[in-house]
């Protein structure tokens, strides 16, 4: 199990850890992250190599670790012993705070009671299931490799297992699906009382299989009424909107994901994984070779190392910050930057306010309904 060690001078600085596992049973059509099917062997190499970066970091960031996110890929793919050697290697580097949020990704089909208990017994207090459809044919046209009947039952074993926090990933905009398909995906999604559901819209990204394919895909103004009915059906069973894509049950909100948007410290582990720390970015190398050889030696295997100019940390505040729906807090922006909101941005500010896309009032800057659905047209706005 994790060990949350109270320090006796506690430190006062905090930082998220990622770690990326990159294998899948099968990649789908639609993905373009760092991810393949591998051997048995092969994520066995990994994840050795993976815990010596861990152990490699001893001392390297003074911080204590308010939350640890595993990614991929699909990280429910390694065997359970591998999850509790990655873990073991973590808590022998980082200190973790006792209310640390430890969340894993995971595809239907790909766990059982087993794995799930050991989740559970290595400090794991979070899953997060991709279902993105209930209906199987949905799920087919996305490459999916389950069907909405093992999702239930994987669903029903992390229950079993004692998991009490377990997000749901749904897809809309995708081939095949309609307004009304849609509606009955959320419908037996909130039937099950998840307590946070993150919606995405699909976005077809080049060099990917559906870049290559003419697809059926809805209009957009259906996409408009999946977006908005969303918000509605899930508004009415007690979810807060928090965030531009994700929806949360009272004090239930994404800790790991509201650390990236408020631009807090992270640091990422694993292969292209990413970070950022005081006001550094950058990534692991993305070739595994490289990162088999070389990642007990973090600084050799780091790459695109950038050290971030005020006006970009000021223009990541205000993108980043505006994904929340509570938005910017005026007063965080002059502690931190030294210069009001309004000096920087005042004349964007109210040229949005004007199109009904932002709202600026109660010490906060946050968008409208119209400004949440044009996000991307409100975001560039903030680029000096």
């Amino acid at each position: 199990m994790i060990s949350r060690v109270v320090l006796e001078q506690p430190m006062k600085r905090k930082i998220r850890l990622y770690v990326h596992i990159p294998f899948c049973v099968q990649k789908c059509l639609y993905c373009d992250f760092l991810s393949w099917h591998d051997s048995r062997e092969n994520q066995a190499r990994y994840v050795q190599a993976l815990c010596r970066e861990i152990r490699a970091c001893r001392g390297r960031y003074p911080a204590r670790v308010s939350s640890l996110f595993f990614g991929g890929g699909t990280p429910s793919v390694l065997e359970p012993g591998q999850m509790a050697e990655i873990m073991e290697a973590l808590a022998e580097v980082f200190s973790f705070e006792m209310d640390s949020e430890i969340s894993i990704e995971a595809n239907p089909g790909t766990v059982n009671l087993e794995k799930l208990r050991t989740y559970k017994k290595i400090g794991l207090n979070r899953i997060s299931f991709g279902l993105q459809s209930a209906h199987n044919e949905e799920l087919k046209a996305l490459g999916r490799i389950h069907t909405w009947g093992e999702f239930l039952e994987s669903y029903d074993l992390a229950r079993q297992a004692g998991f009490d926090n377990i997000n749901v990933d749904l897809m809309s905009g995708i081939p095949g699906q309609t307004p009304a398909s849609w509606q009955k995906t959320l419908c037996r999604v909130l039937e099950l009382a998840p307590e946070h559901v993150s919606a995405y819209s699909l976005i077809v990204e080049e060099g990917t299989p559906f870049a290559q394919r003419k697809l059926n895909l809805p209009e957009e103004e259906e996409e408009r009424r999946m977006y908005e009915m969303t918000a509605e059906m899930l508004g009415s069973q007690g979810y807060r909107q928090y965030e531009i894509s994700n929806y949360a049950l009272p004090k239930r909100e994404c800790a790991h994901n509201m650390g990236y948007w408020t631009r807090e410290d992270y640091l990422g582990l694993g292969l292209g994984a990413a970070s950022l720390f005081d006001n550094q970015r950058w990534n692991n190398t993305d070739s595994m070779e490289e990162y088999l050889e070389k990642s007990a030696h973090p600084e050799e295997i780091q790459v695109c190392r950038e050290n971030l100019s005020l006006r970009e940390q000021m223009e990541e505040t205000m993108f980043l910050g505006l994904r929340m729906t509570e938005g910017i807090e005026r007063e965080r922006f002059q502690e931190e930057f030294g210069i009001s909101v309004e000096e920087v941005y005042g004349e964007a500010v109210r040229r949005l306010e004007g199109l009904g896309l932002l709202q600026a009032d109660g010490g906060r800057i946050y968008l409208t309904r119209k400004g949440i659905s044009l996000s991307n047209q409100v975001f560039v706005e903030f680029l000096l």
